[in-house]
């Protein structure tokens, strides 16, 4: 069994011992479960479940910094004069992504203010997406790749 089916066994014994089957009695379990997950040496793929935990926290603590980021830039499109406004659409060259991968990279580019995934070339080697702003695209491209697709990949395998 591996090392996350483990940690919801061990949030479910938790539930049951305390006799208080909620959500965050459960979430309270579940972190007990990891805690004890991380003492017992055991455990068949329990390394690479702590590397994947922590690197699902840091990436959702970078998702809200460029969200906040992202959010403080919009305003300040908003409030400044039309005329620098740099409208465009650029290709961003895809590493070959998965199915789940791809939506998830898109999802994440549209939930970020000013930007917004427009389309996926054929070839699935290219996602489009327009930007608010556009100075330097080659910036953009690098930003795009080295965040947000660099950060999903690490996640994801």
């Amino acid at each position: 069994m591996s090392a996350f089916m483990w940690n919801i066994l061990l949030a479910f014994v938790w539930a049951v011992t305390t006799e208080l089957f909620t959500p965050t009695n459960f979430v309270i379990g579940f972190i007990i479960g990891y805690i004890v997950l991380w003492f017992a040496p055991s455990v068949e793929g329990r390394r690479a479940y702590f590397l994947k935990s922590w690197r699902l926290v840091t990436f959702l603590f970078f998702f809200i910094k460029e969200l906040v980021i992202a959010n403080v830039r919009m305003a300040y499109y908003t409030i400044s004069p039309l005329n620098r406004m740099k409208p465009g659409v650029i290709g961003i060259p895809l590493e070959d992504l998965t199915d789940s991968e791809l939506v998830v990279l898109s999802n994440l580019i549209t939930l970020t203010p000013g930007t917004l995934s427009v389309f996926l070339s054929q070839d699935r080697k290219t996602l489009y997406v327009h930007f608010m702003r556009v100075d330097d695209p080659d910036k953009l491209r690098s930003e795009i790749k080295g965040s947000f697709e660099r950060r999903l990949l690490e996640l994801t395998r």
